[in-house]
Formats: C-alpha cells, sequence, structure tokens
C-alpha cells in the first residue's frame, strides 16, 4: 500500500487544525470560521511546518460550496427566487458596477491598464457564496425576507461572474493579452466569435440550462428520489441525493459553462418540489459542514502573512473598497428600493468579504496577462482579511440598527434587530420555533387561550402569527436581546421547539439564570443531547424517537392489554 497520500494528509491536517483552532477561537467568543482560516495559513506554503497540497484543498472546498448551495436550493422555491427579482435583479448589477468602477480606479491609480483594472475590480465586487450563506444560516436568517434577498442577491452575482468569466478572453485579445489562447468556450473558438457572439452564447446556454431544469428537473429529480425512498435503503437515499448535486453541478459547468455553484443550486431547488427535500437536507448537512470547514482551510492556505507588509498602502485601499465602498453601495441601493435599514444593513454586512469566484477570477487575469501578479496577491489578502472581519462588520452593523431603528411594531423585519420593547404578558408559555412541532404546541395553546409568546426566525411566519392574534417575535431566542424581550422572569414556562441542541443549551442557560423557577421544555434527537439540555438547566427534554416508541407500545397494549407489560415486567425480572 502506497505511502504518498497527499489527499488523506490535506484532510487530516486541514480538519485537525481546524478543530483545534475553531476550538481556541470559540472560547475567545470569536466565530470559529477565524480559526479555520488561521489553520489554512499554518498549513499553507508561506507558513514553517507542514504543507498541505493547495490544489487538493481548493478541489475540496468547491466540493463544499456545491453541498452548500445544493442545500440553499433544497430551502429555496422558485417563488422565493421570483419574488425578490426586484430588488436582487438591479441591486446586484448596480452594487457590481460601483464596486468595479472603485477597483478600477484604485488600478488606475497604481499605474494598472484599463484591463487589469476591470479584472480588479469585478474580482472585489463579487461576494463569497460559503461566508455569506454561512452567516445568514448561523442568524437564522435564511426563510426571512432579508435571507431571501440576500440570496438572490448571490444567485445574480454569480450569473454575472459566468458572464465575465467567458467573456474574458475576448476582452484580453482586445487589450493585447492572451486570449486567444485561452479561450474558454470551444464553440467560440471554432467558429471565431467576436465580443458579441461570445456573450450571446453564454446567455444561450444559460437559459438553455435554466429551461432544462424547469422543464425537465422539476419532474425527473423528484421522482428519482421518491423511486429510491420506496427501496427502503438509507444508504442508496444518501447516494441518491449527493449523487444528484454533484452530477447535476459538474454537468451543468462542463455542458453549458454554468458554475458548479449555480447548478448545485438549481438541483436542490428542482428537489424541494419533492416531500422528501427536509429528509435530503438533513443527509447531506455532516458533509456540508465538513466541506464548508476545508473551504474556510483552502482560502487561509493562500495566504502570505508577508504581502500586508509588503505592500501597506495598496492592500487597505483595497480592504476599503470590499469593506466599506462595496458595502455603502449595498446599502444605498437598498434603502433607495425603498426597503428598511435593517434589511439594507444585513445586505450590506453580507457582502463585506469576497471568496471563492474573486480567485477564480484573479487566476484566470494572471493567465490571460491581463491582471498583474501584485493584483492577485491584494485581491488574496483582501478576501482573507475580509473574512476574518466580517464577523465584527455583523456586530457593528447590529449595534448602529440598534440605535439608527425606531421600533416599528407592524414591521417584522425590523422589529428583529431594533431594541425589542419586553412584552408585556405575564405567567405565560415562551414557545421558540413554530415549525413542524412549535406549530401544533402553538396551536394546542391558542385553541386553549393561553397566554403564550412565539419566537421564530422567519418573517412570513411572524406575519401570519400576528394575523392570528398571537404575539411574535422575530429573531434567535439565543441572542439576549431576544430573549430578554420574552420576559423570561415572568414566564411560567418555556418550550424549545426548534431541533438544533447547542442552540438549545443558550437558551436554556440564558432562559435559567433569568428565572430559576421557570418550568423549561426541550426537544432532542439522542440520548447525549438530553444530557447536555438537562445539564444546562432544562426540566424535561423529550427525545422523537422514545416518544415514537411508547406511542407504538401503548398501541400494540391497546391491541393485546397485558401482552406488552407482562413482556417488560419478565425481562425486567
Amino acid at each position: 500500500m502506497p505511502h504518498d497520500t497527499p489527499l488523506i494528509a490535506t484532510v487530516v491536517a486541514g480538519l485537525g487544525l481546524a478543530f483545534v483552532f475553531g476550538t481556541i477561537a470559540q472560547r475567545f467568543r470569536v466565530p470559529p470560521l477565524v480559526g479555520y482560516l488561521l489553520a489554512g495559513v499554518a498549513v499553507g506554503p508561506f507558513t514553517p511546518g507542514f504543507v498541505a497540497d493547495q490544489a487538493l484543498a481548493t478541489e475540496l472546498a468547491e466540493l463544499g460550496i456545491i453541498l452548500l448551495m445544493f442545500g440553499v436550493g433544497l430551502h429555496f422555491s422558485l417563488n422565493d427566487l421570483l419574488s425578490v427579482r426586484a430588488i436582487a435583479v438591479p441591486g446586484a448589477i448596480a452594487q457590481i458596477a460601483v464596486a468595479t468602477l472603485m477597483g478600477l480606479g484604485l488600478a488606475l491609480l497604481m499605474g494598472w491598464t484599463v484591463g487589469a483594472g476591470l479584472v480588479f475590480g469585478l474580482a472585489l465586487s463579487v461576494a463569497s457564496t460559503v461566508v455569506l450563506l454561512r452567516a445568514l444560516q448561523e442568524r437564522r436568517l435564511m426563510d426571512t425576507e432579508r435571507g431571501k434577498i440576500a440570496v438572490g442577491w448571490l444567485i445574480v452575482e454569480d450569473l454575472a461572474m459566468v458572464l465575465a468569466l467567458v467573456l474574458f478572453p475576448a476582452v484580453a485579445s482586445l487589450q493585447g493579452g492572451d486570449g486567444a489562447a485561452l479561450t474558454s468556450d470551444p464553440l467560440a473558438a471554432r467558429f471565431g466569435l467576436g465580443l458579441t457572439g461570445v456573450l450571446v452564447l453564454t446567455l444561450i446556454k444559460i437559459a438553455v440550462f435554466i429551461a432544462l431544469m424547469l422543464v425537465v428537473g422539476r419532474r425527473l429529480i423528484p421522482w428519482v428520489l421518491h423511486y429510491i425512498a420506496h427501496t427502503g435503503s438509507r444508504e442508496l437515499f444518501r447516494l441518491t441525493v449527493l449523487a444528484i448535486a454533484l452530477c447535476i453541478a459538474f454537468g451543468a459547468t462542463k455542458l453549458f459553462g454554468v458554475s458548479l455553484a449555480l447548478g448545485a443550486f438549481f438541483a436542490g431547488m428542482m428537489l424541494r418540489e419533492s416531500p422528501l427535500s427536509q429528509r435530503a437536507a438533513q443527509e447531506t448537512l455532516p458533509l456540508r459542514d465538513a466541506f464548508a470547514v476545508l473551504f474556510f482551510v483552502s482560502v487561509g492556505m493562500l495566504f502570505d502573512p508577508l504581502s500586508v507588509v509588503r505592500e501597506p498602502w495598496p492592500f487597505a485601499a483595497t480592504l476599503f473598497v470590499i469593506v466599506v465602498g462595496k458595502s455603502l453601495a449595498a446599502l444605498l441601493i437598498v434603502v433607495l428600493f425603498r426597503h428598511p435599514m435593517a434589511t439594507a444593513l444585513m445586505i450590506s454586512a453580507s457582502l463585506a468579504q469576497i471568496g471563492e469566484f474573486s480567485f477564480i477570477l484573479a487566476e484566470l487575469g494572471v493567465a490571460l496577462n491581463l491582471l498583474p501578479k501584485a493584483g492577485r496577491d491584494l485581491i488574496l489578502a483582501g478576501a482573507i482579511v475580509s473574512i476574518m472581519l466580517n464577523p465584527l462588520v455583523f456586530a457593528v452593523l447590529d449595534w448602529l440598527t440598534s440605535r439608527l431603528e425606531k421600533p416599528q411594531a407592524s414591521s417584522p423585519t425590523a422589529a428583529a434587530s431594533e431594541p425589542i420593547p419586553v412584552t408585556e404578558l405575564q405567567d405565560h408559555t415562551i414557545l421558540v420555533g413554530y415549525g413542524r412541532v412549535g406549530s401544533i404546541v402553538g396551536d394546542a395553546l391558542h385553541q386553549r387561550s393561553a397566554p403564550f409568546l412565539a419566537v421564530e426566525a422567519s418573517d412570513d411566519m411572524v406575519a401570519k402569527l400576528k394575523e392570528r392574534g398571537i404575539e411574535a417575535l422575530m429573531g434567535n431566542a439565543a441572542r439576549a436581546s431576544v430573549l430578554r424581550a420574552t420576559n423570561p422572569a415572568a414566564a411560567r414556562s418555556l418550550v424549545i421547539a426548534i431541533p438544533e441542541a447547542f442552540e438549545a443549551g443558550q437558551i436554556v442557560e440564558q432562559a435559567r439564570v433569568a428565572n430559576a423557577d421557570i418550568q423549561i421544555i426541550a426537544r432532542a434527537h439522542s440520548d447525549a443531547e438530553v444530557d447536555h439540555l438537562k445539564a444546562l438547566g432544562a426540566d424535561i427534554v423529550i427525545m422523537g424517537e422514545r416518544e415514537i416508541a411508547r406511542g407504538m407500545i401503548e398501541e400494540l397494549d391497546r391491541a393485546r392489554p397485558g401482552t406488552v407489560r407482562a413482556a417488560e415486567q419478565d425481562s425486567a425480572a
């Protein structure tokens, strides 16, 4: 057996050090992704010691992007995408244009060509898929209006970058670069299509792909999943989900020139038509998380810490364009479209970084002799530092939002990030999560006219609850400001219906400090989660699998009275 195993070494070193640095970061209340990036720097070629295979790490990161975007598609319907087109399409295009012009201006000041400036500006204009989605997921904003706008914005940016990658060789030829040798589309190269021809051909291929997914994929993908589900094999079902995500993403790239991320997103969105989409999302979650970590490690490997020292002022200007210039442009665009300040601030914070597409644009620009290598170094340094700063940007914008916005009870979007007034309810129940489990609990409380307050992350759900006369808050109950607004000190009970055990643990811990006598009921999916929540102060933790088993036993006992109990007593004896 060969002992030279660069793939295994890269995965082991990447995940192992990410675990160590991520744990340290969490201990100091810094987002774990900062630890993942530092792990990448540690195994990169610019620091002493072990050096992981950078090419392998990048390919593993691409798998993470595919699975992440597939998971987003599973929770994102076509109607969601169309509902935000009025802001996402013009907003993203305008933001790309403004950021590109700022990058072009900076490039001209450094003495570069216009072609180099266009590549540089475009690379600074597009946000990282992984970072943006991680930020939305951590804040439970994926199902909110703001989250949908951010995802729609991201899709438009991806489409724009696909066009840019196709057009770069043609632009390079006009600028005197080496565009002919790297024409990315074989049809364009064969028939000698000009700039307009390449653009039209690319748009046709994207349109054909989207039409194929809407007409064929919308029916075929759910049918395949249903067929496999009826075989009863969980292993085969999991394999089918992964195969659909990876094959469609790869095929979309090779056949239609669409990015891997965009292909995976559409595959997930078509699979959402199936009732099995929730199960598909759960099956891919562990792999999505693991490969997303490898993405951050691979980004960290690209960073040369000394590059910041060698070019301090160009680096500072680049970082300013990414974090400040681009964010302000997005903020003004969203406000001009008459969206709430909370939405504008969230979008601007989400876009205050660059990532994977920026690396691709930089590498292609250098290969085409359009962009100097110094430009690529600035893009990489800007990406690393902007990703590290992104959690801080969110914290600053949260602080700004809490002071700039006035409470608007009629707006669930604004209410999530403003100083939330404490409810006047007394001796009430706090219900965290109004999904499949929480909605059943909430409906029962409502029918009994029992006073309760719901905390939910979805704008739409909060609006529906308020229409029914149910008091509801939008936000993450693990955040101290949101939980404080539920008045736990005067509450009788707290029901945590969300499935995330770690987040539930934070809620339990805070609620127990606020009220030592409050009854806390939570849900769990394993014995370890039960022990974790009880150790933090939960009174009752209900595990779904146990309740299902008890229900089955009761039904058996009802059909054959005494049989099951007798069997249990015999086994106990």
